[in-house]
C-alpha cells in the first residue's frame, strides 16, 4: 500500500473519530453554533499528517490504528486550533484554508478565537481519558509531549518570533540558524510530537524513541522548507490557500533569505536526514521514509 492510500485511510479514521468527538460535545452541553464552528474548523478536510504520523510511529511497535486513533485526534485538534488563530486577522489575516473559507471569514473573529480555545483544551481532555490508553502514565507523557510541542517554547513560541520578525522589524536576527529555529518550533515540535507520540504509545525504548525523535526534527524542517516553496511557487488553486503572502508580509523563510534554489537544495538534504534517521526500523518503517520523501515532491 502507497502513501496516497495510507494517508487516506488514516484521514477516514480520525476524522470519523473527531466526529464523534464533536457529536458528544453536543450532549455535554456545548452551544451548537460553537459545535458547528469546531466541525468547519476540523472536518473540511486536510491531509491528516500528524495523525499518520504517529499512528505509523505506534504501528512499528504493535499498535493498531484503531488504539491510537484517539491520540491521533487530539494532536490533530491542536493542530487545527493552531491554523484557526493563524487564520486571525490580527495573526496571518487569511479567509481561504484548505479550500474553505477559513473559520473566522466563515462565521465571525471572536467565534474563531473561542473555537481554538476549545480544540486545545478538547485535546488535552481526550489524551486524559482511558479511551486513549488504559496505564495512566502512558497518558500523562503523551500530555506532556503534547503541551510541550505546542506550547511556549514549541509552537506558540515559533509563531510569536514568525511574528515579530513580520512585524517589529529591527527586533531581532533573520539569519538561516534563527529561521531554522523559528521554523522548528512553530511547525517542526508539533511534527516532532506526532512521532514521539506514537512511540510512547508503543512502549518505546530510549534508543527507539530518539530515532524517532531525530526522524521527526527533521521532517518538520523539510516540511517547513517545502511549505514556504509552495507559498512562493504553487497556485492557490492546487494549494488550497492563499500563496505569495511570505514575501508580500516579508516573513522570514528560507526561501527568502536563499532564495528558491538553494532551498530547494536544503529540502533534499533534510529528506536525506530524515530517513537515515529510520534506518534501525528497516523495512518496517516504509510508510514514514515514503512520507519523508513526499515532502520533497509535495505540490500542496
Amino acid at each position: 500500500m502507497h502513501l496516497p492510500q495510507q494517508l487516506s485511510d488514516v484521514a477516514a479514521l480520525t476524522g470519523r473519530r473527531l466526529a464523534a468527538l464533536l457529536d458528544a460535545q453536543i450532549q455535554l452541553g456545548t452551544p451548537e453554533r460553537l459545535v458547528a464552528a469546531m466541525r468547519h474548523a476540523v472536518l473540511t478536510g486536510g491531509k491528516r499528517f500528524r495523525p499518520f504520523l504517529l499512528i505509523q510511529s505506534a504501528g512499528l511497535f504493535g499498535v493498531s490504528p484503531e488504539q491510537s486513533v484517539d491520540a491521533a485526534a487530539a494532536i490533530e485538534c491542536v493542530h487545527c486550533y493552531s491554523l484557526v488563530h493563524d487564520d486571525l486577522p490580527s495573526m496571518d489575516n487569511d479567509k481561504l484554508r484548505r479550500g474553505q473559507p477559513t473559520v473566522w471569514a466563515a462565521y465571525d473573529e471572536w467565534t474563531a478565537i473561542l473555537v481554538g480555545d476549545a480544540l486545545q483544551t478538547l485535546a488535552f481532555e481526550i489524551l486524559s481519558s482511558p479511551a486513549t490508553h488504559q496505564d495512566g502514565a502512558v497518558r500523562s507523557a503523551l500530555i506532556s509531549a503534547l503541551a510541550k510541542a505546542s506550547g511556549a517554547a514549541g509552537m506558540v513560541g515559533g509563531q510569536a518570533l514568525d511574528l515579530e520578525a513580520e512585524r517589529l522589524h529591527g527586533s531581532g536576527r533573520c539569519d538561516a540558524d534563527h529561521i531554522a529555529n523559528l521554523q522548528a518550533m512553530k511547525t517542526g515540535r508539533l511534527i516532532k510530537s506526532a512521532c514521539e507520540m506514537g512511540a510512547i504509545l508503543g512502549g518505546a525504548g530510549a534508543i527507539e524513541r530518539a530515532a524517532l525523535a531525530d526522524y521527526g526534527d527533521a521532517l518538520g524542517l523539510a516540511f517547513q522548507i517545502s511549505d514556504d516553496l509552495l507559498d512562493a511557487e504553487g497556485g492557490t488553486e492546487t494549494v488550497g490557500k492563499a500563496t505569495g503572502k511570505d514575501a508580500a508580509a516579508g516573513k522570514a523563510t528560507l526561501v527568502g533569505l536563499l532564495g528558491a534554489s538553494a532551498a530547494r537544495a536544503a529540502l533534499d538534504r533534510t529528506v536525506t536526514q530524515a530517513v537515515s534517521c529510520l534506518a534501525p526500523f528497516g523495512g518496517s518503517a516504509a510508510p514514514l521514509i515514503e512520507a519523508a520523501q513526499f515532502m520533497g515532491r509535495r505540490t500542496s
